[in-house]
């Protein structure tokens, strides 16, 4: 459910008066980051079924990639024909490659009844998944070189061993223009298919130019272009914010500045839009760009939390990390610092400014002529907090506030956020000295951390900066993961009023091109894989509020022994804007534990939801088995509650007030 339109808010009950004992904590805790890593955007979250449809790909992102990539030569009937890779006179500058076919020959033979011409196939990635009588838009853009007109057959099929494919669906198209165009047609394939490939076949002799394929399901999320599954699972966490792009993607990674994500880059029609080696070792089509992300937040009522660089790049530059760290990161001449700053001007502009201004119309002229309404700005994804990083953050910090004071700026406290740590310190020093209202830790650690550390309990509650919990997960995705990362939320619940957003990370992770574990939501071309840790994720997400109670739960005989760290944690959350009470308990023991609940404050009445999240500490859910879900049911609600907490167990009550 969208944020603001629970279905409490939607009946239009006033928002009610917090009973006295509570303190304000933030209500947009839990949030969503998305960072195109394991094959998250292109073959995953992004709808587009056709790997390499622009013919983009490059050596730079992986040994042997070229243009012809995930591409092969398709000549049924034992047509002849040649190709080569051209680059003059491209559909845009962004997008130079294209193909350029020469048909000799397209005779049907006998052998291969009904099938003829000479041509392309793909197989998108790891095969393409398409459903029994449901429509799937293709496009292409052609150039008619030399010949006249010429009919171009596209085909879903699914290849068959020693034999011609099966046709799954068709369409023949004419091309007869000398300039680009784009053709498009609609193909319903008349059986399911885990593996189609789509055949793109010239049926007439003479030479023809092919850019741009695009195979996407008619049916996409909200109809902008997005995986619908894949965003239903996020929709289903009902988180409150959305960062993007990343991650080490934000500065390029390892590779440099020519690699940085620029965001004007990502806007606009796709074939204008400029392609990039993507920092995880493959690459990126700029489908999913900010024209998307926005729109995806507007489609969930999510916040958008847009990051981008600051003019330093990131310290694993040439195998930095750890080794000299100092030598690896670089940062630009600061009499480049105007650029950088100008794209976060400009960008304010394009989310919230009028059609009459530059970049509203860009905006307006890409399909949203509504401001987008932008309010969080992040600078910077953890960097090393050198010199040369506090020097050119505090350059575009100042001249960011300075026109826009309105826009709320995230800092970064650097890689591995813990006090102590030299980056950690100098980032809360440099958040200190600009007073910058949020700062953004990360850190990814055994669950034994998530247990035993409380370390937001003892934050000055006299800064100016709260924290943005902006990346941490347990090491692992077993259930008993999932419930220290429970136990700690818990505790950064109970400190909402310190720390003001959370996001798990990473969010996705495509089967058989995973580069980082654990992920919150594994997937494949067919089926959706939430972990333990998913549905923590979504409990805490559907139970947000403002008003933390800390003394209406006990939990009897707690157990908590000399470096066992936390093992029963418990949160009582208010929302008085939807009038509802939530109330929060882990047991991560292996033994069955009594809670009282006294809501004798609160006008608690008729029944209550009850979700429980409970296994085996070494459950997980996987590719094979997804043992682990949410078990709903109702209790008769009171104000006095006796609760019985199952050994590895979370469990949370919903009550209407």
């Amino acid at each position: 459910m969208a944020v603001g339109m629970s279905a409490i808010g939607m009946l239009g009950q006033k928002p009610m008066q917090a009973p006295a004992g509570g303190k304000p904590i933030s209500d947009n805790l839990i949030g969503i980051f998305f960072e195109d890593i394991s094959s998250s955007a292109d073959g995953g979250l992004n709808a587009e079924l056709i790997q390499n449809g622009s013919f983009e790909y490059s050596p730079i992102e992986r040994d042997g990639w070229g243009p012809g990539t995930a591409w092969r030569v398709t000549r049924p009937g034992h047509s002849l024909g040649n190709l080569e890779v051209k680059q003059q006179d491209p559909i845009h500058p962004n997008n130079p490659n294209y193909m350029r076919l020469y048909v000799e020959r397209t005779r049907e033979f006998k052998d291969y009844k009904g099938w003829r011409g000479f041509g392309l196939s793909n197989d998108g990635f790891d095969g393409i998944s398409v459903k029994k009588g449901e429509d799937y838009d293709f496009s292409v853009f052609l150039r008619n070189v030399e010949g006249g007109a010429k009919k171009v057959r596209v085909a879903l099929v699914e290849p068959q061993r020693g034999a011609d494919p099966k046709l799954l669906a068709e369409s023949v198209i004419t091309a007869e223009s000398n300039d680009w165009k784009k053709y498009e047609c609609v193909l319903k394939p008349t059986e399911d298919c885990k593996n189609a490939s789509i055949w793109i076949l010239v049926l007439d002799n003479g030479t023809i130019d092919l850019d741009m394929a695009s195979l996407i399901p008619t049916d996409t999320y909200k109809g902008h272009g997005l995986r619908k599954d894949l965003a239903q699972a996020l929709e289903d966490l009902d988180p409150k914010f959305l960062r993007f792009p990343g991650g080490c993607v934000v500065h390029g990674g390892g590779d440099g500045f020519w690699n940085t994500y620029r965001w004007k880059q990502t806007i606009g029609p796709k074939e204008t839009r400029k392609h990039l080696k993507n920092t995880w070792g493959y690459h990126q089509s700029m489908d999913l760009g900010y024209q998307e992300y926005f729109q995806l937040c507007e489609d969930m009522g999510m916040e958008p939390l847009p990051i981008l660089p600051c003019g330093v790049s990131c310290q694993g530059a040439n195998g930095g990390w750890g080794m000299w760290p100092e030598q690896a990161q670089d940062a630009c001449d600061m009499k480049d610092m105007d650029e950088w700053t100008q794209d976060a001007l400009d960008l304010i502009e394009w989310a919230n400014g009028d059609v009459t201004t530059k970049w509203g119309k860009v905006r307006a002229d890409g399909g949203h002529p509504e401001p987008f309404n932008l309010k969080y700005l992040g600078i910077g994804n953890e960097e090393k907090i050198s010199p040369e990083f506090a020097e050119r953050f505090k350059y575009m910090y100042d001249r960011i506030k300075a026109a826009h004071p309105e826009i709320v700026i995230v800092g970064t406290a650097g890689p591995g956020s813990h006090p102590g740590n030299p980056d950690y310190e100098n980032g809360w020093k440099l958040a200190d000295e600009t007073g910058m209202p949020i700062i953004d830790e990360h850190y990814y650690e055994p669950r034994e951390y998530f247990m035993k550390s409380r370390q937001y309990d003892t934050y000055p509650r006299d800064r100016k900066t709260t924290v943005y919990l902006g990346e941490y997960a347990a090491k692992d995705k077993k259930l008993i993961d999932a419930l220290a990362e429970a136990l700690y939320l818990l505790h950064v619940e109970r400190n909402g009023d310190v720390v003001v957003m959370t996001s798990y990370a990473p969010l996705f992770a495509r089967k058989n091109a995973t580069n980082w574990n654990p992920d919150l939501i594994y997937f494949d071309n067919e089926k959706v894989y939430p972990t333990c840790s998913y549905y923590v994720q979504q409990m805490f997400g559907q139970s947000a509020g403002d008003y933390y109670y800390g003394d209406c739960v006990t939990i009897e005989d707690p157990d908590k022994s000399e470096g066992e760290g936390y093992l029963q944690e418990q949160s009582v959350v208010l929302d008085t804007k939807n009038r509802a009470l939530y109330v929060k308990v882990c047991n991560a023991t292996d033994k069955e534990k009594k809670a009282k609940l006294n809501l004798s404050r609160f006008k608690v009445k008729g029944m209550a939801e009850k979700t429980t999240l409970s296994g085996q500490p070494e459950d997980e859910n996987n590719y094979e088995a997804q043992p682990i879900a949410p078990v709903k049911e109702s209790v008769k609600a009171a104000k006095k509650m006796d609760l019985t907490l199952a050994p590895y167990s979370f469990t949370m009550l919903k009550f209407n007030l």
